[in-house]
């Protein structure tokens, strides 16, 4: 977030309360704050996902000045990206949801996961947030920023923070 300009401080900017539903967390672009769901989120790697699928809306908000409330193909967007790097899609959690595929599955999870998490935040029929989703898709799901890699486990987070670190002595070198 500091790199791309973005302060964060983590006493003002995250926020942990009891929330209605069965939603984890959310952004709130208005105050940039990540809201975890203290009363619905089970355990620490649910957690972990849960802020890491906010961080990114909080990076996106950051780095691409996205219009949450007014363009819907930027909503979709963050929320491809967030369910594609978060960890929402491991085999794991798929396994566990009783979701499971070969081919192509873990496009078919983020498109799923996005789609869900439209009609959580606006009040849309399934087929708008779908095209929306549709729409934006291929360059949202190939975008892997800040990570430069989907962190489908621990070993893949730790590449992507290795390489994250070794960004600048690469672009320094051309």
């Amino acid at each position: 977030m500091k790199h791309s300009g973005c302060a964060v401080n983590k006493e003002r900017h995250f926020s942990c309360e009891d929330c209605n539903g069965n939603v984890s967390g959310g952004f709130d672009a208005s105050t940039s704050q990540i809201v975890l769901c203290q009363n619905n989120i089970r355990n620490q790697s649910h957690m972990n996902r849960v802020v890491t699928h906010e961080l990114i809306h909080a990076f996106d908000h950051c780095r691409a000045h996205v219009n949450w409330f007014t363009d819907l193909r930027h909503l979709a967007c963050s929320e491809v990206r967030a369910a594609n790097l978060s960890g929402d899609c491991s085999l794991v959690n798929e396994i566990f949801r009783l979701h499971f595929g070969l081919k192509q599955h873990h496009q078919t999870c983020v498109r799923d996961r996005a789609i869900l998490s439209i009609l959580a935040v606006r009040n849309i029929s399934k087929e708008v947030a779908q095209k929306a989703v549709d729409e934006v898709f291929e360059s949202c799901f190939n975008d892997h920023e800040p990570f430069g890699r989907i962190p489908h486990n621990k070993t893949y987070a730790r590449y992507a923070h290795r390489d994250f670190q070794n960004r600048d002595r690469y672009y320094a070198n051309i």
